[in-house]
This record gives structure tokens, sequence and C-alpha cells, in this order.
């Protein structure tokens, strides 16, 4: 089992991750949604597609950006549509 934390918070947690270039994307619905907030923030990857972003809060905090997703990709990422992946601190760890 795989387990996403920031700030002492577990955001995530799931058996079933995908790992594409280092990154382990999280099942949507393994996501502790009530953390996570959307943003306004896209960018593109030229095999993927077009990212659109979630920001973090705990405890009163935020960590901007921190988690990213594809709600539409292109052929060869299809595998994770919808799925989240974290960066900016956030850890991954084995449960």
């Amino acid at each position: 089992m795989k387990k996403a934390t920031w700030n002492g918070q577990v955001i995530a947690e799931s058996e079933k991750t995908i790992i594409i270039e280092g990154n382990h994307y999280f099942p949507p619905e393994t996501l502790k949604i009530d953390l996570f907030r959307e943003s306004e923030t896209h960018t593109v990857c030229p095999w993927k597609g077009t990212a659109s972003y979630y920001s973090i809060e705990v405890d009163g905090k935020t960590n901007q950006d921190a988690a990213w997703f594809y709600p539409e990709t292109k052929e060869l990422a299809k595998s994770i549509k919808g799925y989240v992946a974290f960066w900016k601190g956030v850890t991954i760890e084995e449960n």
C-alpha cells in the first residue's frame, strides 16, 4: 500500500498506484478529497496531454499546485486518466 502525506496528514492511500517517470499516480477515489482544492494552473506534456492541478490544504496550511492530474489524456497516457500525482514536499511511502 502506498500513501501520500503532507503536513503530517495522509492525503491519499492506494494499493494500485501507477508509476510513470518516477511519479506514483493515485486513483482519484483514493484521495481524501476534502483536503484538495481545484487550481487555475494548467501545464502541457507532449505525450500525456494537458494537466490540471490541485492545491492541498491541511491544518490551515496550503501547498499550492502540489498535485496534478490529466482529466483527458493522449493515447499513450490513457492508463492515468484522472489519476493524481504529487510533488512540492508531498511524501510517498510504503505502508
